[in-house]
């Protein structure tokens, strides 16, 4: 078993980005907003390729979860080889990536705050999204 969980953070989904600190960041990519973003009150976005230890985690899904954009549903999420954090704002799914139930729960949620369901896509059961 990993020692840490990885995943991707927009920045812009951040309304403090200071919770970025204490993670690894592996790599960044700045991609320019398009239509299919859905977005249009952003220019870009900065994906940061996370490493977050599996000591810190927990706190760090609490902690990003009250960072995120209050204005706009945005979510975060990083996983290891058995478990997926997904996050939206002031709610945090801790899923068995075996359980389509529970990425199902999380999707229903996502859908639910009016996130485009092509960019839900980190279910293993869903096709990624293509941007």
């Amino acid at each position: 078993m990993e020692d840490t969980f990885k995943g991707v953070v927009i920045e812009e989904s951040l309304e403090d980005t200071s919770v970025l600190k204490d993670v690894n960041i592996v790599s960044t990519k700045v991609e320019p907003v398009t239509d299919t973003h859905k977005t249009p009150w952003v220019s870009q976005w900065t994906l940061h390729t996370i490493e977050v230890p599996r000591v810190s985690v927990k706190d760090f899904a609490e902690r990003i979860s009250h960072s995120l954009d209050q204005k706009h549903n945005w979510y975060a999420d990083f996983k290891d080889d058995t478990h997926h954090y997904i996050v939206f704002r002031d709610k945090v799914f801790y899923i068995d990536r075996k359980s389509k139930e529970q990425y199902d729960e999380a999707t229903q949620y996502g859908l639910a705050l009016g996130i485009q369901d092509y960019q839900l896509d980190f279910s293993p059961h869903v096709k990624v999204w293509e941007r």
